[in-house]
């Protein structure tokens, strides 16, 4: 298991909930501050996450379990390559989805077992864990409605049962350990969820 020196924090939610422009306002809020971030994203980051993401998003075809596994393979190449030597080096890693994403869509969403989830999470991750995991928790449709629908892709254009249950798959990961997770109601405005964000940041920081 790393060692780390380096923070990493994740966002999680459902689509449209705003994880991209907060991941993107942390990491200017962080590199204005002087010090040294990385932002990357799953799946993503990589050659092969980038691969992966084309495949999961508009593949036909494609079964729950082979979802799992190409969403896996993406994290392993994410976490080996990219993220642990970041951390090693002491850079604050910020992460636009994660372990928390496979445990909500294909756990709650899919419905496939918890067990193999998290064999499979902890394989992929080397037990590489985030010190913070910020939940923007939005309904659903609010999501979806910041989206047209030329955009949506396979997975969003799920139906309404699927993506409640993945909402609800975020808060009980959340109710599981409090202390790492930071939850938000992402329909707040954009500068106010931003605070909030950098308010537990900045707490973290000043203890490191």
């Amino acid at each position: 298991m790393l060692t780390k020196a380096g923070l990493f924090i994740v966002f999680e939610g459902v689509e449209g909930s705003g994880k991209s422009t907060q991941s993107q306002a942390l990491t200017q809020r962080l590199t204005d501050g002087g010090h040294d971030v990385l932002l990357t994203i799953e799946p993503g980051g990589t050659p092969t996450g980038l691969e992966v993401r084309k495949w999961v998003k508009t593949g036909q075809g494609i079964t729950p379990l082979a979802e799992l596994f190409l969403f896996s393979a993406a994290r392993a190449a994410l976490v080996e390559t990219v993220i642990s030597p970041a951390l090693a080096n002491g850079t604050t890693v910020i992460c636009d989805r994660y372990i928390y994403s496979t445990v909500a869509y294909q756990g709650h969403g899919r419905g496939l077992d918890s067990d193999t989830i998290a064999e499979l999470n902890e394989t992929a991750t080397m037990g590489v864990l985030p010190d913070l995991v910020v939940l923007l928790d939005l309904p659903p449709d609010h999501g979806f409605g910041r989206k047209s629908d030329n955009e949506l892709d396979r997975i969003e254009l799920e139906n309404d049962d699927f993506h409640l249950r993945v909402r609800q798959g975020y808060l009980a990961q959340a109710r599981e350990e409090p202390d790492r997770w930071l939850v938000l109601d992402a329909s707040a405005s954009q500068p106010n969820l931003s605070d909030s964000v950098w308010n537990r940041v900045s707490d973290m920081l000043a203890k490191t």
